[in-house]
């Protein structure tokens, strides 16, 4: 599950960084790497259906984040509580 994790996160900021080359420079890195020929183009389209199911997977995460009881920031670290 951790690697899973992991790879989803690395797929979301890689996804991240492709939107923030659109938006500051109107370039689109996959685009750039596989070219747009038709095999590039579905490659294109795949490698974007990963990246969505990792931001999907990515909802997933959160929620289990948001609902653990420990600090995120420092693991192991004893929860304190207010009296």
């Amino acid at each position: 599950m951790r690697a899973l994790s992991i790879t989803s996160l690395v797929l979301m900021i890689v996804g991240a960084l492709n939107w923030f080359l659109i938006g500051l420079f109107d370039f689109n890195l996959v685009t750039a790497i596989f070219g747009t020929s038709t095999a590039g183009m579905t490659i294109s389209r795949i490698i974007y259906v990963i990246v969505g199911l990792a931001g999907i997977y990515g909802i997933s995460m959160l929620t289990r984040l948001s609902e653990a009881e420990d600090d995120v920031c420092v693991p192991g670290h004893a929860r304190i509580m207010a009296r």
